[in-house]
């Protein structure tokens, strides 16, 4: 029964906040184990302005660098996506899903529905950031790594708050819109891009100031671990909270909700203009679903336009803050060690190939990529199987293997798409930014971004294809990318332990140094072999299960 409808979504959502909270719990504890076997002073010889950059307290040490690098940035991300996810389903996921009607078919009205879904956000969220707590206070005893100086407690409060708040954000939003691909997209799009705007700017005195639009400036921007609460920011992000709430509140009450997504798609628009309805109308095929691309691509599209919009604007900003960053930054780059470059493909940190590189190709463009690929491929079958509309695609003359390898190459174009926007968001910053950075170098790295993210997409399609779960495919998929960032961005700092590092797809990306030495054949063949092998498992494991209908 629905009687519950708190205990009902924290059941469904428990299970993903576990894998997302665990992953980064277990990068932290690997992280700061490996930070033990290298000297990590060079770090805090750097200005304070790149050390707030990265994330990292002045006068830190190795629990510095642990907390500051590994939860203050990757796990704050990863915390407030997993909360983006669950606004997003909270009611816009439910309507396009067919489900809201059952929930409102219960004595329950549309506000306590709201409010259900915000209290198992609270909940959930709260308990993960309790673990990570625990962690982080057992851990760094275990290896024997001082903690003092640090405020802790203060930076875990700081991340819980923020994590909540992003959550809010994307429940009012697709409370007003009933568009889950608007609401995960806005809320997403204002994280990663208040993240990287609130590192960047304070670096530049002229406009220091903008820093304070972004909603990530009150998590962070008081340095809540060398500092402790700040409470006025605190403040600020609770009532911003609040009133997303209330937003949420009026949003789900003026409107009709939909009882099945019934979003007008790109082709629908092409087909119905009378001078291009004849070409679209072949491109979407008969009655009989010839045209399972061109269906697959308009389900995608919006979640393409966000992704690409997102890609291109921080790419051209990124290109101007070039133009801008203070030489105290560059003399202190000059001395990377060699490890810590190697963490980033190779790239000179001084160098404009090493700025694109350390800010765009080795951790954003992944985050956007994956998470384009991994939506298709977890949706391509068991999407279906969960709309309950398989058992309409295989009453057609469609073989299994046919519909995968179409859903496939629907994921390939959009991926190779999305890496030519960040080619030309690239190379129009470098020009903006009067950075000297060669296209054939852009083009490469931009064509190794997509042929990564087409494998991490052929995970989800397999795990897709096996268990016909979406939430299995999305976090299984999503586990893999952050245990191959890991292996190839922390490894590499360990002498004994480097060599590993080639085992990770990343290491196939950025190993090569793409955006100066240009492509890489032989890497770009293990990507894409790599993408041809799970897409030819997922067609045995698609084969012989039985359907949901």
């Amino acid at each position: 029964m629905l009687a519950n409808i708190f205990l009902k979504t924290t059941r469904d959502r428990v299970t993903g906040v576990a894998v997302g909270t665990v992953a980064v719990a277990a990068m932290f504890a690997f992280g700061m184990a490996v930070y033990r076997t290298i000297d990590v002073s060079f770090y805090y010889q750097l200005p304070e302005a790149y050390l707030d950059l990265i994330g990292l307290p002045e006068g830190g040490d190795i629990g510095g660098l642990a907390f500051g690098a590994l939860f203050n940035t990757i796990g704050a991300l990863t915390l407030g996506g997993l909360a983006i996810s669950m606004g997003t389903a909270s009611i816009a996921g439910e309507e396009a899903d067919g489900t809201i009607g059952l929930l409102l078919g219960n004595p329950k009205s549309r506000t306590h529905v709201l409010l259900s879904k915000a209290g198992s956000i609270l909940l959930l969220m709260t308990l993960a950031m309790l673990l990570l707590w625990g962690v982080g206070y057992v851990l760094p005893s275990m290896l024997d790594v001082s903690t003092a100086g640090l405020e802790t407690n203060a930076l875990m409060f700081h991340m819980l708050v923020n994590t909540i708040f992003y959550g809010f954000l994307a429940l009012a939003i697709g409370a007003w819109t009933g568009n889950g691909s608007t609401a995960s997209g806005i809320a997403g799009g204002i994280m990663v891009i208040g993240w990287l705007a609130v590192g960047i700017l304070p670096l530049i005195e002229s406009i220091d100031w903008v820093a304070r639009v972004f909603p990530w400036y009150y998590y962070s921007g008081s340095d809540p671990i060398s500092n402790g609460t700040n409470w006025a920011h605190i403040a600020i992000l609770v009532g911003a909270s609040a009133v997303l709430a209330i937003v949420g509140y009026i949003g789900v009450n003026r409107r009709d909700l939909k009882s099945r997504s019934v979003k007008r798609t790109l082709l629908d628009r092409l087909r119905a203009n009378p001078r291009t309805a004849k070409v679209a109308n072949r491109i979407a095929g008969t009655a009989r679903v010839s045209g399972i691309m061109a269906k697959t691509a308009s389900d995608h599209q919006g979640l393409l336009v966000i992704t690409g919009a997102i890609m291109f604007y921080m790419s051209v900003l990124i290109g101007v803050f070039w133009r801008f960053l203070p030489e105290s930054i560059f003399d202190a780059l000059e001395n990377f060690p060699d490890a810590i470059i190697a963490m980033i493909g190779g790239a000179n940190m001084a160098s404009a190939e090493g700025w694109f590189q350390a800010e765009i190709f080795s951790l954003t463009a992944p985050v956007a990529g994956f998470a384009l690929t991994i939506v298709i491929g977890s949706k391509a079958l068991a999407g279906e199987e969960q709309k309950h509309t398989m058992d309409l695609l295989m009453a057609n003359p469609l073989s299994r293997s046919r519909i995968i390898i179409q859903k496939a190459g629907t994921m390939a174009i959009y991926a190779l798409l999305l890496g030519a926007i960040t080619f030309l968001g690239v190379w129009l910053g470098a020009f903006f930014g009067g950075a000297e950075v060669s296209w054939t170098g852009i083009a490469a790295t931009s064509l190794l971004f997509s042929l990564l993210s087409m494998v991490m997409g052929g995970v989800a399609l397999m795990l897709s294809a096996a268990t016909g779960r979406t939430r299995i495919a999305n976090y299984g998929a999503l586990g893999v990318a952050i245990v191959a960032y890991f292996v190839f961005s922390f490894l590499p700092l360990s002498d004994q332990l480097a060599n590993w590092a080639k085992l990770s797809p990343f290491y196939y990306f950025l190993g090569s140094n793409p955006l100066v030495n240009g492509m890489n054949w032989g890497h770009a063949g293990v990507l894409a072999g790599l993408t041809v092998v799970l897409i030819a498992l997922s067609i045995p494991l698609f084969q012989r299960r039985d359907l949901r209908g």
